[in-house]
């Protein structure tokens, strides 16, 4: 997992409620084995029709936003089911920050677990995000976004600021605690099953 420091980046507004997990990957394209390539699913039954045409009335696709980082968007993001590929899709795409009123509690922790930001924040904050046409820095160290008119602070949770700060996913937490873990083993007394 890569660290997290700043990013800077127009907004993409997905100004919807209740987004659920298969919303944001539908359960066909969980078949994957690995993180990567989910992007090309992510909102995959609102972005295409049935002939898998892009539609042009939904935000992914329109082009001004195909470099954006961050998504704004409404409240109980990620909520329904448990799965990691949402968080693996969203960021797949390039997303890394998404902000909203709140946040699903799995979804919520799978975004920490993965790298990707969720930022919580007052229902008229979001929608005055919403409306942003300049790009806005997300500055998770100094816990600040930054807009063209004003400075707009978050809270987080000191130890998962921590884990995105150092890029440090749960087997790169374990590992830091692996000499610890090698002199235990070799103390322990349990029986070999051998």
């Amino acid at each position: 997992m890569k660290s997290f420091k700043k990013i800077k980046s127009i907004i993409t507004p997905l100004d919807k409620i209740n987004v659920d997990t298969d919303q944001i990957v539908p359960k066909q394209f969980l078949k994957l084995i690995h993180k990567s390539g989910f992007g090309k699913f992510l909102f995959y039954n609102w972005r295409y029709d049935e002939n898998e045409n892009l539609k042009s009335d939904f935000i992914l696709n329109d082009s001004k936003y195909d470099n954006s980082e961050i998504m704004v968007t409404g409240d109980n993001f990620g909520c329904g089911s448990s799965r990691e590929h949402a968080v693996w899709a969203l960021q797949d795409y390039g997303f890394s920050v998404i902000i909203a009123p709140s946040f699903a509690d799995i979804f919520f922790s799978n975004c920490f677990k993965n790298g990707l930001l969720p930022i919580s924040l007052n229902p008229k904050t979001v929608e005055k995000l919403q409306q942003e046409l300049d790009p806005i820095e997300v500055d998770l160290e100094r816990q600040i976004i930054k807009t063209s008119s004003e400075e707009i602070t978050f809270e987080i949770d000191s130890y998962k600021k921590k884990i995105l700060l150092d890029g440090l996913d749960d087997i790169a937490q374990t590992l830091q605690f692996e000499d610890k873990i090698s002199e235990f083993e070799r103390n322990s007394k349990v029986p070999s099953v051998l």
